[in-house]
């Protein structure tokens, strides 16, 4: 991440459409387009695609918190639990930090459809280390 710039989605994000909103380290979200190239078999949301959006956004959440001192972010665990399927419309995500800490930091991210309903929940940690 040598000149991230958390308005551009990064190279993989960009496959399937991912686009930031707020960008700070108290709060980041995004929007994700559903189109056909982010729906599993029975067409519903890929849960990865779910994965995806909610560790991008926590990397770049963190990674806003810890650069001035030099440092990176690096996901290191991203447990997500699916409730209802999105099927059509805008992925909505949202994520909060819980703990900032000097090597880790941990955030809590909620994933919505277009009515505001709760579709995913998230817990993911980043590794905080020197910039190499």
């Amino acid at each position: 991440m040598a000149s991230l710039d958390p308005g551009q989605s990064m190279v993989f994000d960009a496959l399937y459409g991912l686009e930031f909103g707020e960008t700070t380290p108290e709060r980041m979200t995004a929007t994700c387009p559903v189109t056909p190239k982010v729906l599993q078999p029975f067409g519903i949301v890929h849960g990865g695609v779910f994965c995806a959006i909610g560790e991008t956004i926590t990397s770049v959440g963190t990674y806003l918190g810890v650069k001035d001192a030099g440092n990176i972010s690096v996901g290191m665990s991203n447990n997500m639990s699916f409730l209802r399927p999105i099927t059509t419309g805008t992925i909505h995500a949202e994520a909060k930090p819980r703990h900032r800490g000097r090597t880790t930091w941990i955030w809590d991210v909620e994933i919505t459809n277009d009515d505001g309903a709760l579709c995913a929940i998230g817990r993911i940690t980043i590794a905080v280390r020197p910039r190499p």
